[in-house]
């Protein structure tokens, strides 16, 4: 497959850092991404799978080996074995916000209030894409893959991606590598038909983010209406001329602590609890068998915490910014690190650094990077 010009990396990724690669393939279908990820594989040096570069924090040396950028794009409906649903088969190159808005045209439910959250449909399970109690896990059939250590296509069940809050299988968590080296060709998701009616607003956390009352009645069109402009007020919507924009969006994830935690924490920290575990399989040998199965230890769930409020009580306030530096705080939204123009990675980087230590010194948590590093170091 002929290569591409390599292009910086600064003009490809929305925190606008990164030189160009030694290398850079353009895949414009599933057969030629596939082609050009085995051949880059083989070739046994650093490969970057590149789709809309919004969750990319890239540093500012030269990444020496090939960025292989997915460009496929196309969705195709199926039926579903479900009465009320259909499955919609998406490439992986194509723009996640574009699909929110294909099904909500289409009336199809499920994703309308993940609307405008940048990057490539293939990213979305990733990380377990989500917003406002929506996440893709809750749609999602299973993934076309190609796995890195055999180099074949095969089809992956959800439930065998181990999503989980902002995680999956297939994520390079900062610091770790992921459990399954493999590229997503495609996704298949299914979602309900529900029309254009009005109707009620599921989920309490997206009802309190749209201002909506219990009993509230909207349609899918009126809730992605509602979700784009709260993340335009939140500087969380793509915008060339708006520096609050120039980011990888949520730059560190709301924290997942104990309950008992929590109660170490300000009473006025806001926090949802998450599901409780389910109780475990309890297998007990006919032989140890005593006449009575013992009670389940009670647990606690865990709980989540926004990370957002605890930067902004640890004294950073939006728009906060080091001396002289070209990176800082969104001027809308505290968990957004934005390049104000020009700011190089290492600049962005210590920013985070020093965000980071703020939150430990002030609450005895160290917030966790959502993007994924390349080639950086917090």
């Amino acid at each position: 497959m002929p290569d591409v010009e390599p292009i910086p990396l600064a003009q490809l990724t929305t925190l606008r850092t990164g030189a160009a690669p030694d290398r850079m393939v353009d895949a414009h279908t599933t057969e030629e991404l596939i082609t050009a990820l085995r051949e880059a594989w083989s070739d046994g040096l650093p490969v970057l799978v590149l789709g809309g570069g919004s969750n990319l924090f890239v540093g500012d040396e030269p990444f020496e080996g090939t960025v292989v950028r997915v460009l496929t794009h196309g969705i195709e409906r199926m039926p579903s074995p479900r009465a009320g649903y259909v499955r919609l088969r998406v490439q992986a190159g194509h723009d996640w916000d574009a699909l929110v808005a294909y099904a909500v045209v289409e009336g199809l439910g499920g994703i309308e209030a993940m609307s405008g959250i940048p990057g490539t449909v293939g990213a979305a399970p990733v990380q377990n894409i989500g917003a406002y109690g929506q996440e893709i896990v809750q749609t999602l059939v299973e993934v076309d893959l190609l796995d890195e250590s055999t180099g074949e296509v095969s089809t992956v069940p959800a439930g065998e991606l181990g999503l989980g809050f902002r995680t999956s299988v297939l994520k390079h968590h900062y610091g770790s590598v992921p459990q399954r080296s493999a590229v997503i060709l495609t996704v298949t998701l299914e979602l309900e038909v529900v029309g254009h009616r009005d109707r009620p607003v599921v989920g309490e956390q997206l009802r309190t983010a749209l201002g909506l009352q219990p009993q509230a009645s909207v349609s899918l069109s009126g809730v992605r209406e509602r979700v784009l402009a709260t993340r335009v007020r939140k500087g969380m919507v793509l915008d060339a001329d708006d520096p609050d924009t120039h980011s990888a969006g949520s730059f560190f994830q709301n924290a997942i602590v104990s309950a008992a935690f929590t109660r170490t924490l300000p009473p006025e920290c806001p926090r949802w609890p998450m599901a409780a575990d389910l109780d475990p399989v309890l297998v007990i040998p006919l032989a140890a068998y005593e006449g009575y199965i013992p009670k389940p230890a009670s647990r606690e769930s865990d709980v989540k915490v926004s990370a957002a409020w605890l930067i902004e009580h640890s004294g950073l306030g939006k728009g906060f910014k080091l001396p002289r530096s070209r990176a800082g705080l969104s001027t809308k939204h505290a968990l957004a690190i934005t390049n104000r123009g020009g700011a190089s990675a290492a600049e962005l980087a210590q920013l985070a650094r020093f965000i980071q230590g703020r939150v430990q010194s002030e609450f005895g948590l160290i917030l966790q990077p959502e993007p994924v590093l390349i080639g950086v170091e917090l």
